[in-house]
């Protein structure tokens, strides 16, 4: 079969797709053949050395969504032809950057034959990252105010929808070239990230109740000047290392929690995905795909995740 592995770090330029033997599925892993895989911040972080890959040549990927080819022992949920989705892989495992993929079971659900594959990958851990963040982690209520930064993003666009699904008003930072398709997605307000009085605006329509910050590196004081008393800041950005508190007081007088938090950790990947697999089918949750690219095309996806503005995410097609 066909994979795009690096063997080693560095830029894009380090992936090359190579003929490799087909993986055969351990206890308790599904053999998937990949319909569509998507494209993450997250994987790049894994090619360049910055999270640790168990080996080299490594195949990278988190996301995946296909068809059932073969199952392991141990594996009861699943069968041969089964329309699957997933997320979780390229952490200690081989990616999805391929034609087929063993993954865990536990990483996989069902995927309703309403919800086309590149929809169900470029969901998937995305989607799974704003369920552990609203639901899980935050509690979010109907009638609370949700603010997302980052909207236009992967995460972001989803948690805009999750939001406003779970019946918040939805507040997003972004670029104003995005805005008005993020009102389309369900905010009912959006804020340009550069403008110097951003705090002040936000705390005018409201402040916010929970706060989904995929830019952890330039909000941590932002976060605590504009929440209300009571709220849950959900840091999910990769860097924190440019910015700070200059006030913490702040965050004491208001009782303000931060919760930060990674979709790996999550419980059971697989029962966030049915959950999301019932919203998309329902058309409560549509991920957006910007560009779709092919296997060989890798390299340059996974720049543009890292340097294009655009709203929603990057799908590959083996």
């Amino acid at each position: 079969m066909r994979a795009a592995r690096f063997h080693e770090h560095g830029g894009p330029e380090v992936l090359t797709v190579d003929e490799v033997d087909d993986p055969d599925p351990d206890h308790g892993q599904v053999l998937v053949d990949v319909e569509a895989a998507a494209v993450n911040p997250v994987d790049t972080y894994f090619r360049e050395g910055e999270y640790p890959v168990p080996h080299l040549p490594f195949v990278g990927g988190s996301d995946v969504a296909g068809t059932v080819a073969a199952v392991g022992d141990g594996v009861e949920h699943f069968a041969v032809g089964d329309r699957v989705f997933g997320t979780g892989l390229g952490n200690g495992m081989p990616g999805s950057y391929a034609e087929r993929v063993a993954a865990p079971a536990d990483f996989l659900a069902h995927l309703p034959e309403g919800v086309a594959f590149d929809d169900a990958a470029a969901l998937a851990l995305v989607g799974t990252t704003a369920w552990q963040g609203l639901v899980h982690h935050a509690a979010a209520e109907p009638a609370e105010t949700v603010l997302v930064h980052g909207g236009s993003g992967g995460v972001g666009h989803v948690a805009i929808q999750l939001a406003e699904t779970m019946g918040a008003r939805v507040h997003a930072t972004a670029s104003p070239d995005h805005a008005d398709e993020l009102e389309s997605l369900g905010a009912d307000a959006v804020f340009d990230y550069a403008r110097e009085d951003l705090a002040d605006a936000v705390v005018d329509a409201g402040g916010a109740d929970v706060i989904v910050d995929l830019h952890m590196d330039q909000y941590l004081q932002f976060n605590a000047d504009v929440a209300n008393a009571g709220a849950r800041v959900i840091g999910i950005g990769n860097d924190t290392s440019s910015g700070g508190f200059t006030d913490i007081g702040v965050t004491k007088g208001k009782e303000v929690r931060y919760q930060f938090m990674s979709m790996y950790n999550a419980d059971d990947i697989g029962a966030v995905l049915a959950r999301l697999a019932d919203l998309a089918v329902r058309d409560e949750i549509a991920p957006v795909i910007h560009e779709t690219y092919g296997l060989g095309e890798i390299g340059e996806a996974q720049r543009a995740v890292l340097e294009d503005s655009f709203v929603g995410k990057l799908v590959v097609t083996p």
